[in-house]
């Protein structure tokens, strides 16, 4: 029979064999050294000075003094001597005062937890339970996704345009808003009351005219589209003038000077869409008199003034107000 067993090779005690408890005690110390593995430390390699009975290290490369020659053993001081165990592939062992796990791979010991694959996981539950749908589950104050030394994305995927890739936000597990990609391809903000309901109060496709405190004031036009603003303005000589994206068109002019006994013409700052627009005129000064509108078009006004006995060789200054369309 052999003498030994084939794993552990504890020794086997032999037919007829004398003091056969020396055979018997030397497999329970090889059993008390191997059995719940615990080592005081991991690639040591200088025996210690006053080892304690019973401690064990797993010696590491280039052992010295007493461990020589043992390079890769587990040492074990027992009897005033060291003894040594040479461990195969598939031990585990853990350090004494750690939870880490080590295991040997045939040629050293390395932490248990890198043959782990955590890829294709059916699912993650952190301090919660996943579930089919929910396959990363997370209950926290607070999850942060931060950068790894530069930039950092969240990135939510669908198949197709008809699919949803969304942010919802609930309140007690009922849908009440929701943002992101909603059954199309145009991005969408919406509200729901009760969960069921839900009210589109956003949507913004590729190449619709998207308004921001960049573009609020700028240049409109008669056809609205990425970059074109909300407000135009402007002034100069002849006045000011703000233009609404919608087509109106409001032109002013302050301090403007009629003409003695002849029409005074006010060029507007700004083109009006033809001559159907409103005018308003306020005799400026102490002396009253009446402002008529003898014609206009769309990028002039004629201006006569009159006092309150029908003359019109007054001029007084008038503050004048167009209002009318661009488009």
């Amino acid at each position: 029979m052999p003498q030994s067993s084939p794993r552990l090779t504890l020794p086997f005690i032999q037919p007829a064999q004398a003091q056969k408890h020396v055979t018997h005690n030397e497999a329970l110390r090889r059993l008390d050294i191997i059995v719940q593995l615990s080592v005081t430390a991991f690639d040591a390699v200088t025996p210690p000075a006053n080892p304690d009975d019973g401690e064990s290290h797993a010696i590491g490369a280039s052992a010295t003094d007493a461990w020589a020659g043992h390079d890769g053993d587990v040492a074990f001081w027992f009897d005033s001597a060291w003894h040594f165990v040479t461990p195969s592939a598939g031990w585990l062992a853990v350090e004494a005062g750690s939870t880490d796990v080590m295991v040997h791979d045939g040629s050293g010991w390395v932490a248990a937890s890198t043959s782990v694959d955590f890829d294709n996981l059916p699912g993650v539950g952190v301090n919660t339970t996943s579930d089919a749908t929910n396959r990363l589950s997370v209950s926290a104050p607070a999850t942060l996704l931060t950068h790894e030394g530069a930039g950092h994305q969240l990135k939510i995927n669908k198949s197709s345009a008809s699919d949803t890739a969304s942010l919802l936000f609930q309140s007690d597990w009922s849908g009440r808003a929701e943002i992101g990609l909603a059954g199309t391809d145009a991005f969408s903000v919406k509200l729901s009351a009760d969960g069921v309901n839900w009210e589109e109060a956003l949507s913004l496709a590729a190449g619709s005219g998207i308004v921001t405190t960049a573009n609020m004031v700028g240049v409109v036009a008669a056809t609205p589209g990425p970059g074109n603003a909300v407000i135009e303005t402007g002034d100069g000589a002849n006045g000011s003038y703000t233009k609404f994206a919608d087509g109106t068109l409001i032109c002013q002019i302050e301090a403007f000077t009629t003409a003695d006994g002849a029409a005074a013409t006010w060029t507007l700052p700004e083109t009006f869409a033809s001559a159907a627009y409103s005018v308003a005129a306020t005799v400026l000064g102490a002396t009253p008199g009446v402002i008529t509108i003898s014609s206009q078009s769309a990028t002039d006004v004629e201006i006569v003034s009159f006092d309150l006995s029908g003359s019109d060789s007054v001029t007084p200054d008038v503050s004048l107000l167009a209002v009318g369309r661009w488009l």
